[in-house]
C-alpha cells in the first residue's frame, strides 16, 4: 500500500516537473520570437528608407549592413534549431516544401514577421547568380520574394558575402569612402580643419605656418623659376624637357640670369664664355618657353656682381676699385655706355623672339596674347654693391645718392627706349635708406623692387616699418624665395625642408603685406643659385635641386602644401615608382626633416635629371663616410696623427690596421668619377662635369693618397730612437718653445736629422 502511494506521488512529481519545464521553454521561445520580430521590423524600416533614397553609394552601404545583420540572425536561428525540442523539429519538417523553395515562417503562423528561414532544398536548383544590388534593392519578408539563390548553399554564407563585398568595392572604386570623408569634412569647422591639417603636416615633417592651409589665402599671381646660368649652365635641350613639368606645377615664367652665357656680339664679343650658348639654340629654347605659355624676365647685372666682365682686360678700367672687379664705377661715362650696350643686346634679342612667335601664330587667336605676356619685365640686378663711393669721383656723393642716381639713369634708358617694359631691381640696397631719400629720387616711378629673403624668419630682415616705407614709395613689388643655393656656398644637396619652410613663410607674408600696396604684390620668384658669385665654386647643381623646386613650386602654386598624396602633384610629376598610402601603411608618404638633406621618396622617381640627383646622393654619402674615416685616422688616431708623421714614429701593426682599406676607397672614388661623366653628360657639357669632379671628388682622393703615402713611410722604418724625441724645427721657427730649449742637440730640422740626433 505504501509502495503504491510512493509510486503515485513520484509520477505526479515527474508530471509537475515536465509541466514546469514546458512552461519555461515556452517562455524562452516567446522571448526569442519577440526579440527577432523587433529586429526584423528595424530591417524593414531600413529597407524602406533604402528604397526611397536615390544615392547608389547609400544603397551599397545599407545593403552590406543588412546582409551582415541577416547573416548573424540566420546563424543564430540555425543554432537554435539544432538545440530545439523534437516537437519544434517536426513542425519545421512539416513546413518544408517539396520544390526546395524557401518559405517564410510567418506564412504558417499567420503573421507577417519578416523573418526568412532558408531550408536546404531536396533538389538543387540552378544557380541564379549574385544579388541584383545595382538595379533593385534587396527585399526581405513574406511580401517580397525576389531572392537569388546560390546553388545548394544558403544565400548569406560568408563566402558569398565576401564575393559580393569585393565586387562592390571594385565597382564603386572607393566612392563610399570619399563620400563619407566629404560628409565628415562638412561637419568640421574651419578651425577644426586647420588643426587637422597642421597635425598631418607634423607627421610629414612639413613646417606649420599660421594661416597657411586649404582655406588660407590665394597663391601669388606670378610664380617665376630662376635659372642661374653663371654656374654649371645646363644644356638647353635638358631645360626644354623641364618646361612642361614647370608649367604643370603652376609656374608662370622664368627669371633667366645669363651672365657670360649670353652670345654677346660686336663691342661686347669678349664677354661670352667659351661654352656660351649659340644664337640659334638659344632662340629655339626661348621660343619653346613662350609656346608653353611662360613669360621671360632676363636678369642683367648693372652695378654689382659684374665680375664676369670687369675681370677682363678689356673692361678693367670700369672698376670702382682697380684691384677688385666686383663693382662698376657709375661715375664714368664708359660705364653707362657699357651697361646700355648689354641691355640693348639682351632686350632686342628677347623682343625678336616674342615677335617671331606672334608672327608664327598670327593666324591663331593666341598670337597677340603670347606677345603681350611673354616679355614684360627686365631685371637689372643691383644687389650687394659692396664697394661703392670709393673712387675719387664717387667720394663727392653719398652712397645712397650714388645708388639711386645710377638706378634711375639705367631705368630711364630702358623705359624711354622700350616703354612697354617694366624694370625690376633687388631690394637689399634700399633697406638702409630713408623714406625721404627714395621719395626725392622718385625711384618708385622707375623700378619695381624684388624683396628677397631666403631665411625662415623673413620679418627679421624685412621688418613691418620697412614694409610700410616700401608701400609709400612703390605701387607694387615682387618677392623672392629660394629652392637651392642659399644655405651653404659649397653644398652638394639642398636642405629641402628649410627651403620649403622659406617658401611657405613667404606665402604668409605676401597674404599679410599685399594690402599695403596700391597694386598689390605681383608675385614670387623661386631662386636657385649655382654659384654665390662668379669666383665662387659650385653649390647645388640644378638637377639635384629639382625635388626641392618641385616641392616648393607646387606649394606656392596652390597656396599651401597638399597633404593628400592623391591630390599632390609631386608624385605624378616626378614619375615616382610607388604611391604610398599613409592611412594603410601607417608611415607618411613623404618625410621631411630639418637636419636631412633629402627624402627617400625622391630616390624612386624618374624625372629629367633624376640620375644626377641619385648619383649626388650616393656621392654625398660616400664622401661623408670617408671624411669620418680620415678624421678618425688623422685627428683622433694615436698612431697616424701629425705628430707621428712628423717624427716618423709609430707602430707597424696599428698603421697597417688604419690604412689597409685606403686603396679600396681610392678605387671606389675613381670609379665614381668615371661614372659622373656618364650620368651628367646628358645635362651638362664636359667643362661643368670636370669642374664638379675636381671640386668634389678629387680633393678626397688626394687626401686618401696622402694618407696612404704617410702610412707607407711609417711602415718602412725598422728601428726607432729612444725617448724623449727631439723637438721639431718648426716650433723653434715659430717661437713656440722657450729660448733656453733652443739647443741644436735637441732640435731637428727634418726627420733624418731627428733620427740621427735621437740615436746619438
Amino acid at each position: 500500500m505504501q509502495s503504491n502511494c510512493l509510486i503515485l506521488l513520484w509520477r505526479r512529481k515527474l508530471s509537475g516537473i515536465l509541466i514546469v519545464s514546458s512552461l519555461v521553454l515556452f517562455a524562452l521561445w516567446t522571448w526569442v520570437f519577440f526579440i527577432y520580430n523587433s529586429r526584423d521590423v528595424q530591417i524593414d524600416g531600413e529597407i524602406n528608407h533604402l528604397i526611397q533614397t536615390d544615392n547608389p553609394q547609400k544603397h551599397v552601404y545599407f545593403l552590406q549592413k543588412l546582409i551582415s545583420q541577416a547573416n548573424r540572425i540566420l546563424r543564430y536561428q540555425q543554432k537554435q534549431q539544432n538545440t530545439s525540442s523534437s516537437v519544434n523539429h517536426k513542425l519545421l519538417q512539416a513546413r518544408r516544401p517539396t520544390g526546395g523553395i524557401p518559405v517564410p515562417a510567418a506564412a504558417h503562423t499567420g503573421k507577417n514577421s519578416g523573418i526568412v528561414r532558408f531550408v536546404k532544398p531536396t533538389k538543387s536548383p540552378p544557380s541564379i547568380g549574385l544579388l541584383e544590388t545595382t538595379d533593385q534593392p534587396l527585399l526581405f519578408g513574406s511580401r517580397h520574394k525576389k531572392i537569388a539563390l546560390f546553388g545548394a548553399n544558403y544565400l548569406f554564407e560568408d563566402e558569398r558575402l565576401k564575393i559580393l563585398e569585393n565586387q562592390q568595392r571594385v565597382r564603386n572604386a572607393g566612392m563610399a569612402e570619399i563620400q563619407n570623408s566629404m560628409d565628415y569634412e562638412r561637419l568640421l569647422t574651419s578651425a577644426e580643419r586647420q588643426t587637422q591639417y597642421e597635425h598631418e603636416l607634423l607627421r610629414l615633417g612639413v613646417p606649420t605656418i599660421a594661416g597657411i592651409g586649404p582655406s588660407g589665402p590665394r597663391p601669388p599671381n606670378e610664380r617665376l623659376v630662376h635659372l642661374d646660368l653663371k654656374g654649371a649652365p645646363p644644356k638647353l635641350s635638358f631645360l626644354k624637357r623641364l618646361l612642361p613639368l614647370l608649367k604643370t606645377l603652376g609656374a608662370t615664367g622664368l627669371l633667366i640670369e645669363y651672365e657670360d652665357m649670353f652670345p654677346y656680339t660686336g663691342i661686347l664679343q669678349a664677354l661670352p664664355a667659351k661654352n656660351a650658348y649659340k644664337v640659334e639654340e638659344l632662340k629655339d629654347f626661348l621660343t619653346s618657353v613662350v609656346l608653353h605659355g611662360l613669360s621671360i624676365m632676363p636678369l642683367v647685372q648693372t652695378f654689382g656682381h659684374i665680375e664676369f666682365a670687369l675681370k677682363l682686360q678689356e673692361f678693367e678700367n670700369l672698376r670702382e676699385i682697380p684691384e677688385i672687379p666686383q663693382s662698376l664705377c657709375p661715375s664714368q661715362d664708359d660705364s653707362i655706355i657699357f651697361i646700355q650696350n648689354m641691355l640693348t643686346q639682351i632686350i632686342e634679342f628677347h623682343l625678336s623672339i616674342a615677335d617671331a612667335v606672334m608672327n608664327s601664330n598670327s593666324t591663331s587667336a593666341g598670337g597677340a596674347s603670347l606677345h603681350s605676356t611673354a616679355f614684360t619685365h627686365i631685371h637689372i640686378g643691383c644687389d650687394e654693391v659692396l664697394r661703392m663711393g670709393e673712387c675719387i669721383r664717387c667720394r663727392q656723393h653719398s652712397r645712397h645718392e650714388i645708388f639711386l642716381t645710377h638706378v634711375t639713369t639705367i631705368s630711364n634708358f630702358v623705359r624711354t627706349r622700350w616703354p612697354q617694359l617694366q624694370v625690376v631691381i633687388w631690394d637689399d640696397m634700399l633697406r638702409d635708406m630713408m623714406l625721404s631719400e627714395m621719395q626725392h629720387a622718385h625711384i618708385g616711378s622707375y623700378v619695381e623692387p624684388m624683396v628677397w629673403v631666403y631665411a625662415n624668419d623673413i620679418y627679421r630682415f624685412i621688418q613691418p616699418q620697412l614694409w610700410d616705407m616700401y608701400a609709400k614709395v612703390f605701387p607694387t613689388i615682387w618677392t623672392a624665395s629660394a629652392f637651392k643655393g642659399a644655405f651653404g656656398e659649397s653644398l652638394m644637396i639642398p636642405p629641402l625642408q628649410r627651403h620649403l619652410e622659406n617658401n611657405m613663410r613667404w606665402l604668409a607674408v605676401i597674404a599679410k603685406e599685399s594690402g599695403r600696396f596700391s597694386k598689390g604684390i605681383r608675385g614670387l620668384a623661386l631662386t636657385g643659385w649655382q654659384r654665390y658669385d662668379h669666383f665662387a665654386v659650385l653649390c647645388e647643381l640644378f638637377p639635384v635641386g629639382i625635388p626641392s623646386l618641385i616641392t616648393s613650386l607646387s606649394t606656392v602654386s596652390k597656396g599651401y602644401f597638399v597633404t593628400n598624396p592623391k591630390e599632390n602633384d609631386i608624385l605624378r610629376v616626378l614619375e615616382c615608382a610607388f604611391h604610398p598610402d599613409s592611412r594603410r601603411s601607417g608611415h607618411p608618404w613623404i618625410e621631411l626633416h630639418p637636419n636631412s638633406h633629402h627624402s627617400q621618396l625622391f630616390s624612386a622617381c624618374s624625372y629629367p635629371g633624376s640620375m644626377v640627383y641619385k648619383f649626388a646622393l650616393r656621392l654625398f654619402e660616400k664622401l661623408s663616410e670617408l671624411q669620418n674615416y680620415l678624421l678618425h685616422t688623422q685627428d683622433r688616431s694615436a698612431w697616424m696623427s701629425e705628430y707621428n708623421v712628423r717624427h716618423n714614429f709609430s707602430s707597424h701593426s696599428r698603421v697597417y690596421d688604419v690604412t689597409h682599406n685606403t686603396p679600396l676607397y681610392i678605387n671606389e672614388l675613381s670609379a665614381m668619377a668615371r661614372e659622373a661623366y656618364e650620368v651628367m653628360f646628358d645635362v651638362f657639357d664636359e667643362y661643368t662635369v670636370v669642374e664638379f669632379v675636381e671640386q668634389n671628388i678629387y680633393p678626397m682622393i688626394a687626401s686618401l693618397q696622402r694618407q696612404l703615402l704617410e702610412g707607407q713611410r711609417l711602415l718602412q722604418r725598422r728601428v726607432w730612437p729612444q725617448r724623449p724625441l727631439p723637438f721639431s724645427a718648426e716650433l723653434a721657427q715659430l717661437n713656440l718653445i722657450p729660448a733656453n730649449l733652443m739647443n741644436a742637440d735637441k732640435i731637428c730640422s727634418n726627420d733624418i736629422s731627428c733620427d740621427n740626433a735621437s740615436l746619438q
